[in-house]
């Protein structure tokens, strides 16, 4: 059934999101798979591939009209998984792995059961909007309040620690550092700005989200690939 209103352009940017995750996420796991190392490279591509799968559902809803399966995959999909993974690969790479496993330990968990729960939730059916994603149609409304829960977390290691490094590299004589230092401001920022337009779409903006989530995924792989090209020796063991 086709929209109820005119579609515009930016109701076709999930899809665009979508061709730029898969791209980022062969990369990233390409370069996981030549090092044969490097826990971080496999959580970010995971992160991405989540990213993507979100957009991807997004864009069904969007152009093809809803249902609850759609809607149910795209909560898990984008508000439990979208930054969950990404953050991982951050603490993976910034932490001592003994404490990356713990708070893996501590923080997967938590992400699978809520997202089994979002899966055996009864649906408020009237909340079910025919081509817009919401978690309205939870019958469960105590899911939603445990969720920012999962995000707080995805934001405090992805754009905390984007943020923290940039500040590290800021102002260094060594060679690249200055490129690491923009890198990691540019995925710091790209981190931010699907959460935004995340509180908008929860105004009824929705395409507020798919702004956000292009241009956030955009600058994270630019972000990432600065880092890469800053200084590739020191890049490989830090920034890969």
């Amino acid at each position: 059934m086709p929209p109820p209103v005119a579609v515009g352009w930016v109701h076709y940017l999930p899809l665009i999101t979508t061709a730029v995750c898969l791209v980022f996420c062969v990369q990233l796991l390409s370069r996981f798979n030549r090092r044969r190392s490097g826990a971080h490279l496999l959580w970010w591509g995971l992160g991405v591939f989540a990213f993507g799968l979100g957009t991807a559902l997004e864009s069904a809803i969007t152009l093809g009209g809803n249902s609850v399966l759609l809607n149910k995959c795209w909560y898990i999909a984008g508000a439990l998984c979208g930054g969950y993974p990404l953050a991982q690969g951050s603490v993976f790479l910034l932490m001592k792995r003994r404490v990356a496993w713990m708070l893996t330990a501590i923080t997967l968990p938590l992400v699978i059961v809520l997202s089994v729960l979002v899966a055996l939730s009864p649906v408020v059916p009237d909340a079910l909007e025919q081509h817009r994603p919401s978690g309205a149609i939870l019958g469960w409304q105590w899911i939603r309040w445990m969720t920012p829960i999962v995000n707080l977390y995805a934001a405090a290691f992805l754009v905390g620690g984007a943020v923290v490094s940039a500040g590290r590299y800021h102002g260094s004589r060594e060679p690249g550092d200055g490129g690491r230092a923009a890198g990691n401001a540019l995925i710091a920022v790209g981190a931010l700005l699907p959460g935004i337009g995340g509180g908008m779409a929860k105004a009824g903006v929705v395409e507020a989200l798919y702004v956000g989530e292009f241009i956030g995924i955009i600058l994270i792989w630019l972000g990432y690939m600065t880092c890469v090209r800053a200084s590739p020796a020191r890049a490989a063991s830090e920034t890969e």
